[in-house]
């Protein structure tokens, strides 16, 4: 008994000493969480904000390494400063556009020369006639629906949206009886279908290489962008977001195929990454990357 009494001792002493540190321990950690709580009731979230961490060379550093951002954010206090100091168009007014500014002398040209006008209408149609052809002859000769796609997913969406705003004919609008659509029927203003089909057609190009002809698709874009304004035939509105309307459907129309070939090939049991190795192996990797 005598014999077992030290290391008894010793173990007693030993987890006292544990039991000792565990306590000092969890005091030290409420003291810190009461540290923090009292760092956080003096400075609030601002003290671990991201931006109290910034040196003067990070903030140089944003300027040198983002000045697209930097530009961007000039511009809004600019156009800040400018729409609430400018004055709204009263409701009786024709809206303001800067394009139809910009094109004031054509404008009166095409109004002194109908028959120039009507030249020009009928290429702009020509031009449409083209590129909806190029866009059906990617599908059924190529084989490659994504353009078709695109051209649908844009097509109806400018339908709801031209239909939900249906905005004034620009005062001074010449139109013109061959011009798209031909007859001088209605149409939606916003958005321009002329320059969104256009830059579908312009993008499935570039995806294939064809650079000339989509220089040559872009040109005429821009001249028939031109006209339109000319002719009051659009606001300068409906065709930027007519550009951005191409983009945008474009890509999603790209995703829906791509999403379109990855189930298909789960449902031939096929991974996503052996169906791509499939098609390289087949040299299809072109007509793959450009669906």
């Amino acid at each position: 008994m005598n014999g077992d009494g030290p290391p008894s001792a010793l173990k007693s002493r030993h987890t006292s000493k544990k039991l000792n540190g565990v306590v000092n321990g969890v005091a030290n950690g409420i003291k810190d969480v009461g540290g923090m709580k009292k760092k956080g009731g003096g400075d609030g979230l601002l003290g671990n904000a991201s931006f109290m961490k910034w040196r003067f060379g990070d903030v140089l550093g944003v300027v040198r390494y983002h000045p697209v951002p930097c530009a961007f954010a000039l511009s809004l206090l600019f156009f800040m400063g400018v729409e609430y100091t400018l004055r709204m168009i009263p409701p009786s007014s024709q809206p303001f556009d800067l394009g139809f500014v910009a094109t004031v002398h054509l404008h009166r040209l095409l109004a002194s020369r109908p028959n120039l006008n009507t030249l020009l209408a009928g290429l702009n149609t020509v031009f449409v006639l083209v590129q909806t052809s190029y866009i059906l002859w990617t599908w059924l000769i190529e084989g490659r629906p994504r353009a078709t796609i695109s051209a649908l997913f844009m097509f109806t969406f400018r339908g709801i949206l031209g239909y939900s705003t249906q905005l004034p004919l620009p005062e001074g609008f010449l139109g013109s009886g061959v011009d798209f659509p031909v007859g001088n029927v209605s149409f939606f203003l916003f958005y321009s279908g002329h320059v969104a089909a256009s830059v579908i057609a312009s993008l499935d190009m570039k995806r294939m290489q064809r650079w000339e002809l989509a220089w040559m698709f872009d040109t005429l874009n821009i001249l028939q962008v031109v006209r339109l304004l000319s002719t009051r035939g659009h606001y300068t509105i409906d065709l930027v977001v007519g550009i951005g309307a191409g983009i945008l459907f474009d890509s999603l129309a790209g995703k829906y195929v791509e999403s379109k070939k990855i189930a298909d090939a789960k449902t031939n049991g096929t991974t996503y990454e052996t169906f791509f190795t499939s098609l390289k192996q087949l040299n299809c990797r072109t007509q793959y990357e450009v669906l």
